[in-house]
């Protein structure tokens, strides 16, 4: 029977059913994690994010609605409705199950179970997931993202301040060089709100050409401009109710800073072609690696947007300021990568560690990243070599450092460019006129860009 992607999470205070289940699941999902206590339940699945959930009807404690799973059901789908429950039930609580099923639950299976049944009921509630999301959370790669703190002050700083502020629903500003993780950052800071259960929608807005901007933020109807042939839901939309992360939002061009304001202010939305306002619930987190204090001053940033986007800042430092998280993030890529790769690497080597502290990484955690993915790639033993680390030549680094908080033209135009053809899945057509380009101009800088 072939294995199914999803990733199902258990929840069951019986050991002997844990370990049964332990050894069945596995074998027809990508992912399985089990729990014995439901108060577990909503921080497992903010960091596992599950496609379906089992769940026991009945635990130890009482709950006044009478029954334990009628109230975690109606727990798990407040907070995030596309997953899906399927409630594990004795067969004396079948009518429970039953008014499960009208909350919410998508099946139930009696105990003892059958495995056949059981596995296909699940596989059932998997496939009905993506076909009405579109997408299983193991496809999300932002979903698995960890944000490692490190041990020193600066982090430990940080990390006091989002614990303080994941659960509100302040507007956090991020700033930093490029490299240094901020889009992780932001997954974080959702993963602990009490929007987690929710989706965090990722923009790179200074990739967005004008033509581009008010389409794929707020979205538009059918009929809008000429290459509009259905409506399209904006990344406002799609993150009502969680949170949207706005990367590079220093590289928006002054005019178009207004539009963006004037939907944070009106806390609404209206598609291109149409009049009527959507009103949108989003926790709003925005990255940048340029000085927006001294592009206010310049007059390159608007001070209202600023002050908008800038109730709660944090700074992530540059790697080289934090020396002391090179060899645990190393080690990490190592076991990241080995797993990969199929790769046997589990050390470092004195001499290798020693090149590692001593090199500057003007690219930070990126490039360290891709240092050592690469170092395991070449690796011929179990422990990375000086050999095998080879870093970035400290001529490129210079370059790279002198960079950063800076794209040059060329990298903006391939961005807005690379943009558009996944907006418009590759059809040069609308790609030239979303962009205002001829199509012989399009072509040529496809095969710049290498595109």
């Amino acid at each position: 029977m072939a294995k199914s992607k999803g990733k199902i999470l258990v929840v069951d205070d019986n050991s002997g059913i844990r370990a049964a289940l332990k050894l069945l699941l596995p074998m027809h999902f990508a992912q399985v994690e089990l729990i014995s206590s439901p108060n577990e339940l909503v921080s497992r699945i903010a960091e596992f994010r599950p496609d379906v959930v089992l769940l026991d009807m009945n635990f130890h404690t009482d709950i006044n609605t009478g029954n334990e799973g009628l109230f975690w059901l109606s727990e798990i789908k407040k907070r995030c409705s596309d997953i899906e429950v399927v409630l594990f039930t004795a067969y004396a609580d079948i009518q429970l199950a039953v008014e499960g099923m009208k909350r919410g639950a998508f099946d139930f299976i009696v105990k003892p179970w059958d495995n056949e049944k059981l596995v296909e009921t699940l596989k059932a509630a998997y496939t009905h997931r993506i076909k009405e999301t579109g997408h299983s959370e193991q496809d999300n790669p932002a979903s698995s993202l960890k944000m490692h703190w490190g041990k020193g002050l600066a982090m430990s700083t940080i990390r006091r301040t989002v614990e303080k502020i994941a659960p509100t629903d302040a507007t956090v500003l991020i700033t930093g060089e490029n490299g240094t993780g901020k889009d992780v950052l932001a997954g974080e800071i959702h993963r602990m709100s009490d929007r987690s259960l929710k989706q965090m929608v990722s923009v790179d807005a200074g990739a967005l050409t004008e033509t581009l901007f008010e389409s794929e933020l707020f979205g538009h109807v059918k009929g809008a401009f000429t290459d509009a042939h259905s409506d399209h839901t904006g990344k406002f939309e799609q993150a009502n109710g969680g949170t949207l992360f706005l990367d590079e939002i220093g590289n928006i061009p002054l005019h178009l800073q207004a539009k963006l304001l004037r939907v944070l202010q009106n806390r609404a939305v209206t598609r291109v072609g149409d009049t009527k306002s959507i009103p949108i619930d989003i926790r709003l987190i925005c990255a940048t690696n340029k000085d927006l204090e001294k592009m206010v001053r310049d007059g390159e940033f608007r001070e209202d947007l600023y002050y908008r986007i800038n109730t709660m800042h944090l700074h992530l430092p540059a790697l080289r300021e934090r020396t002391d998280e090179i060899l645990p993030l190393a080690e990490m890529f190592i076991g990241k990568y080995s797993e990969r790769y199929r790769r046997e690497v589990t050390g470092i080597s004195p001499k290798a560690k020693e090149k590692l502290l001593t090199h500057r990484w003007s690219g930070n955690i990126r490039e360290l990243q891709n240092c050592i993915e690469k170092a395991v790639i070449l690796s011929e033993g179990n422990t990375l070599t000086v050999n095998d680390i080879q870093p970035a030549p400290p001529q490129a680094a210079a370059e790279s450092e002198s960079m950063i908080g800076e794209d040059t033209l060329e990298m903006t135009e391939e961005k807005a460019i690379r943009a558009a053809m996944n907006r418009f899945g590759g059809n040069l057509s609308m790609v030239a006129k979303a962009l205002d380009i001829s199509r012989p101009t399009l072509y040529a800088k496809l095969k710049k860009y290498n595109i």
